[in-house]
């Protein structure tokens, strides 16, 4: 069974430097830890992609297009389609002061952050320490590597809900999918996240990629529950529309006792009105007894 570019498979790989062999990813445990990279906060196991979506290095997921399920592969990515060529531009001079006023002391190797003027934060690499001066190498630590993948895509995902938790579990893999309900149509999808524990600016950010993925598969109507308008909205807004519905509530709450009241009320003057009949005939009858005896 090939696969074709919009499927949701279950991919396995691994990422080597091919000068090296060094191994840079995995999503094999085992592999990981003999690799020196594993990582307690990893995820592995297959992981979900849809096949075209940028899910993965854009070199590598050009060439997952047609592949088999099943079957492994090499495959190749060229540095300009893998974490692109070395730009010498993107190594800059500082002095070491700079750092010891930020408090690092600095020696090749060190990856350290440095922010711009601009307030930019850029994450680099000390290439040397020498007369003063510390040059800091900001290309991607893999530029201007060719790159060697072993992959094989372990299964190609066909029943519509399955799907849309694939791509849940990519994007918000902390969620527990049980507790996610979620409906399907022919070109709409409704996700409801409101029984989720989760941080609520991870689960904006993580609705409006999903959004994206899940028109990428097909879908032309996504809707999510809670809206990211609703978890956008401030606390204190919020706030005003508890209030605004607990005076409702109240005004109806008094609405109905109101009525209650109104209902005992009338009660209450019928058995008047009625006790007052029953004394006036009481009344007219004796006095048309006395009327009787004085004949």
């Amino acid at each position: 069974m090939k696969v074709a570019k919009g499927d949701v498979v279950r991919l396995h790989y691994i990422g080597k430097v091919k000068e090296t062999g060094e191994i840079f990813d995995t999503t094999y445990e085992e592999v990981a830890k003999e690799a020196g990279i594993y990582s307690e906060k990893g995820i592995y196991g297959p992981v979900p992609i849809a096949i075209g979506a940028g899910h993965v290095l854009k070199g590598l997921d050009d060439q997952l297009e047609g592949l088999e399920v099943g079957k492994k592969y090499i495959i190749e990515v060229p540095p300009e389609k893998a974490f692109g060529r070395r730009d010498p531009k993107l190594i800059k001079t500082f002095t070491l002061g700079q750092f010891r006023r930020q408090g690092i002391m600095p020696f090749p190797g060190l990856e350290v952050e440095i922010e711009t003027e601009s307030g930019k934060k850029l994450k680099g690499r000390v290439l040397s320490v020498s007369s003063g001066r510390v040059r800091v190498d900001f290309n991607h630590p893999l530029a201007g590597k060719t790159i060697v993948y072993e992959v094989e895509i372990v299964e190609k995902i066909e029943d519509p809900i399955e799907k849309v938790k694939a791509l849940i579990e990519l994007r918000l893999p902390m969620v527990d999918l049980s507790k996610v309900q979620i409906e399907v149509g022919e070109k709409d999808v409704k996700v409801d996240f409101s029984d989720v524990e989760i941080d609520k600016n991870t689960l904006i950010l993580g609705e409006i990629i999903l959004e994206s993925d899940l028109k990428f598969i097909g879908y032309e109507q996504v809707e999510f529950k809670p809206t990211i308008d609703e978890l956008l909205k401030p606390p204190e807004v919020k706030v005003e529309e508890e209030i605004e519905e607990e005076v409702k509530e109240q005004e109806i709450k008094e609405e109905k006792e109101e009525k209650v009241e109104t209902e005992e009320t009338k009660e209450e003057t019928e058995e008047i009105a009625e006790t007052v009949n029953e004394k006036t005939e009481e009344v007219k009858a004796k006095e048309g007894v006395k009327e009787e005896a004085k004949e």
